[in-house]
């Protein structure tokens, strides 16, 4: 398997900043997110406070970085990253296409809002999922209940409803709900994921459904769930002024590590993430051609 240095989960300002940082430093990156970039920077009306371009709108911004990108021949590779692991010499990035190997991993993913449902962090690996194309295959012919953020979730849905005896989908947003017959529609608001040692039963404010397994399909997870062991605190990772966390070679930036949510800090905190990912790579070969 292709290990790289630098693997950049993330593609908004903090971590398009942290691949052009650690690109121009010679190191092979791998840049996990999506094409359109930051739909919150896209969004945007007009940004007064960043430097040199002044009342810029976010359209303007995004594409402005989408021409950085090309100019440093930077590819991004569209794939949900669900979990990442401390191998001990290396991480482990496991996404709903692939699983990726890197010596250095730099978290940019965006704060997630909300807190988990009560049983979502008790029952994940266990009934709960973040992916239904990775984890789809264990649930044939059962029941699923499958939470969608957003309308693209739909399609996960669908590919779900391939697998499972009975998919029950609950669509947390304004936009019209668009599947086919082979899934039950339910507009009702999860609140409890419950069951003894293995996800049971999915409660709502109107009800409950007895199921086999729950996928939430967020835009993001939440950090402390995304990788095991890291140190968080109020739903942001722990970090120093070095963008380190409490995992060696694991550094995080932007919304994911606190107040306040601005675009020109979050690149400010990519730049020092990546270069401080690079000296980690690099005293780590030192030290092993010792």
């Amino acid at each position: 398997m292709e290990r790289y240095d630098i693997a950049i989960i993330g593609t908004g300002p903090a971590g398009l900043s942290a691949a052009i940082t650690s690109k121009i430093r010679n190191k092979k990156i791998l840049l996990l997110g999506k094409n359109e970039l930051s739909m919150k920077v896209a969004k945007a009306h007009t940004i007064q406070n960043y430097l040199g371009l002044p009342a810029v709108a976010g359209e303007e911004l995004s594409d402005a970085y989408k021409k950085h990108l090309d100019t440093m021949d930077i590819t991004i590779t569209e794939d949900q990253v669900t979990a990442v692991y401390a191998m001990g010499e290396y991480f482990g990035i496991q996404a709903a296409n692939e699983i990726y190997e890197a010596d250095a991993v730099i978290l940019a993913t965006g704060v997630v809002m909300g807190k988990p449902y009560p049983g979502e962090t008790e029952f994940l690996g266990k009934g709960v999922s973040y992916c239904a194309t990775c984890d789809a295959p264990l649930y044939k012919g059962k029941t699923v209940a499958v939470i969608g953020f957003s309308k693209k979730e739909e399609e996960e849905a669908e590919f779900m409803a391939e697998v499972a005896e009975t998919v029950f989908y609950f669509p947390l947003y304004k936009d019209a709900v668009e599947v086919s017959d082979k899934i039950q529609v339910v507009k009702d608001q999860p609140v409890e994921i419950l069951g003894a040692s293995q996800v049971e039963q999915l409660k709502t404010k109107n009800g409950s459904y007895e199921v086999d397994g729950v996928f939430i399909l967020r835009e993001s997870v939440s950090p402390g769930q995304l990788v095991p062991g890291l140190a968080v605190e109020q739903n942001h990772v722990v970090v120093n002024r070095q963008m380190e966390t409490s995992l060696e070679g694991c550094f995080a930036c932007g919304d994911i590590v606190g107040k306040p949510y601005q675009y020109i800090k979050s690149a400010g905190e990519g730049n020092i993430a990546a270069l401080s990912a690079v000296s980690y790579i690099d005293k780590k070969r030192r030290e092993g051609n010792k």
